[in-house]
């Protein structure tokens, strides 16, 4: 890119992907969406961006491993694996325009759900997590949302906002939210990794792409680690929905 303006917005995006990865996870779908915009296609901001993740998700590991809660990984994750399989064997049979119509609609028809869950449940701040077990996913519904995360991902590196609607069901405090996400996407990048060389997304030169940006990834995961303390977790839970929502409807758009 030889454009100063699409470096911004590149960094911008880096900064996000920090951001995600240690404080509010809904900001990860605005980051795709600006490296949609910064990059020709969306399968080449797929393998582009996919190193810059794995940084993250090395960071927020780091940060948060002790709050992982590792039941509700494996619940998901053989689901993922078959999805990223799948994405792999259809990323030459679709366009990058179906690809962004299909996340688009697929994640705000999520968070429609996930709210209207909310409402039917009335749910408030005070009620344990013990309590809402009732209310969390059906295994075939998190079937279905581990393949279409797989799917998506290996296509456009956009499963966060499934993820998201995923874990705020099962009614996950912000931390634990945040270490269970953090080593999901850590195993989940990386078993990415040799499907994205396959097809020639990753190469030396995506790399250094990378290296460029990686300050602006680390920066934002500090800026994430200070914002989510701060943060309550009902306003934790709307904001991870309400910028999942914008993000599936700048997809669209």
């Amino acid at each position: 890119m030889t454009d100063p303006s699409l470096w911004i917005l590149a960094a911008l995006g880096a900064f996000m992907v920090g951001v995600s990865k240690t404080g509010i996870a809904g900001l990860s779908i605005l980051s795709i969406a600006l490296f949609n915009h910064v990059l020709p296609s969306s399968k080449q901001a797929s393998g582009l961006v996919l190193p810059l993740l794995i940084f993250g998700d090395v960071v927020a590991v780091f940060s948060y491993r002790k709050h992982t809660q590792w039941h509700y990984l494996w619940r998901l994750f053989p689901w993922t694996a078959v999805g990223v399989v799948l994405g792999y064997f259809t990323m030459g049979r679709i366009s990058d325009h179906a690809v962004r119509i299909l996340i688009g609609w697929i994640i705000v028809s999520l968070v429609m759900l996930s709210f209207w869950r909310k409402y039917l449940s009335g749910r408030t701040e005070e009620q344990s997590p013990t309590e809402e077990q009732g209310a969390a996913f059906h295994w075939s519904a998190g079937a279905v949302i581990g393949m279409t995360a797989g799917f998506i991902t290996l296509i456009a590196n956009a499963a966060g906002p499934l993820m998201a609607i995923y874990l705020v069901a099962m009614r996950l405090p912000k931390m634990e939210y945040v270490g269970t996400a953090a080593v999901f996407f850590l195993l989940l990048n990386l078993f990415k990794v040799p499907f994205m060389v396959d097809l020639g997304l990753i190469t030396t030169t995506s790399f250094g792409f990378n290296l460029a940006l990686a300050p602006a990834v680390l920066l934002g995961a500090v800026a994430g680690r200070w914002l989510l303390v701060r943060v309550n977790q009902n306003l934790f839970e709307q904001l991870v929905l309400s910028l999942s929502a914008v993000g599936g409807i700048l997809l669209i758009l």
